[in-house]
């Protein structure tokens, strides 16, 4: 019995970690193709295993969003949609509708002040881990997220959920349209601000404004190496590739993934189709992926690592939904199209699988 209660005050210690750590770690990144196509992507961290599913969400569904005093918005799904659940809520945190419009809730720790929850906004509140769900089901354009916010037709109020800790989770969130053009929305001093986002890539704490600072302090970074300079007649080379990225931010910090997911995605290549755009997405996320050790909690002597649990990219026009995991590093396509938008049900597949290895020894030919 001893047993089991130290075990579940570990577990809780490690949710408030989750929670409230500016170790969070998750990344946004957009790029376009040659035709000016957009796709986007992101990582998904977390210091503790937190199970992770797939959804499939047809039109019309029911959904009453989560209060510390009961029901909030009652709502049903204009657009069907797909995304990525956490635990057992059947709202996604980030996903994908019928009409290109993609969302993603990201860990805002020490920044998030949600509203305050009133018997008079009960009836249009809605959880953190709920606003994300009703972009989604509600809206095709970015023109629509900001009129209904601006008309204050929601409130994020904080609330403690289950798996989340003792405190609501703190999030800001990134909406792409079809085009990709983007915003953020965070929730800043009891109210939801708005920031157009020209760049499209996200991270944490703190503020969007903030980032985009930030950003001043690495204009000098480029894609190109620099030319050799002749100093009292020594002529100095570049040591190897690279040099016009010194000084390139290279630690997990919010702040540090900012500049390097702008960077990343300014300097890219245009790809030809955006099956090529999705795979660049997933290799410019792989510089984002950390593995497990590199950044932690400890509690009580037990290590929390943040890692990468999953890595997911979109695809509007074709309205294809991508995902690896850490445990399993082959790419996975979730086809929205092939589903019925009309459906009754909410269609689940769990991310969870085992990487598996092609063995290709029988494959070898002699040279002729």
């Amino acid at each position: 019995m001893k047993k089991n209660l130290f075990k579940a005050m570990i577990v809780a210690v490690a949710v408030m970690l989750v929670a409230t750590s500016t170790t969070d770690a998750c990344t946004g990144v957009k790029i376009k193709t040659k035709a000016g196509i957009a796709v986007h992507g992101r990582t998904l961290e977390f210091g503790i295993e937190v199970p992770t599913s797939l959804i499939v969400v047809p039109r019309n569904y029911q959904f009453i969003g989560s209060t510390d005093n009961g029901d909030g918005l009652k709502y049903k799904a204009k657009y069907s949609f797909t995304g990525l659940i956490t635990y057992t809520d059947m709202v996604a945190a980030d996903g994908m509708n019928e009409a290109g419009l993609s969302c993603g809730a990201f860990f805002f720790p020490s920044f998030a002040e949600y509203t305050t929850l009133t018997k008079e906004n009960q009836s249009k509140a809605l959880s953190p881990v709920d606003f994300t769900n009703w972009i989604l089901a509600q809206f095709a354009t970015l023109d629509e997220v900001k009129k209904a916010i601006e008309n204050e037709e929601v409130v994020i109020v904080p609330t403690v959920l289950d798996g989340w800790g003792s405190e609501a989770p703190p999030f800001h969130y990134i909406v792409y349209d079809k085009s990709g053009e983007s915003i953020v929305i965070e929730p800043l001093g009891g109210k939801l601000v708005i920031y157009d986002n020209p760049i499209g890539v996200m991270s944490n704490s703190p503020t969007f404004d903030w980032h985009m600072i930030n950003l001043r302090n690495y204009v000098n970074l480029k894609a190109e190496n620099p030319k050799p300079v002749t100093i009292a007649g020594v002529t100095l080379t570049q040591l190897g590739q690279g040099t016009g990225m010194l000084g390139l931010p290279g630690d997990f910090t919010p702040p540090a993934r900012f500049v390097k997911a702008a960077v990343y995605c300014s300097t890219a290549i245009p790809s030809e189709t955006t099956f090529d755009a999705i795979n660049q997405v997933f290799h410019i996320l792989n510089s984002f992926d950390i593995p497990k050790g590199v950044s932690r909690e400890v509690a009580d002597g037990v290590i929390y690592p943040d890692y990468t649990q999953l890595t997911c990219a979109r695809d509007p026009q074709n309205l294809k939904y991508y995902y690896k995991t850490y445990n399993d590093q082959t790419i996975k396509e979730i086809d929205l199209k092939a589903f019925d938008a009309n459906a009754k049900d909410i269609l689940i597949l769990s991310t969870e699988s085992t990487q598996t290895v092609k063995n290709v020894t029988k494959d070898m030919k002699p040279v002729k």
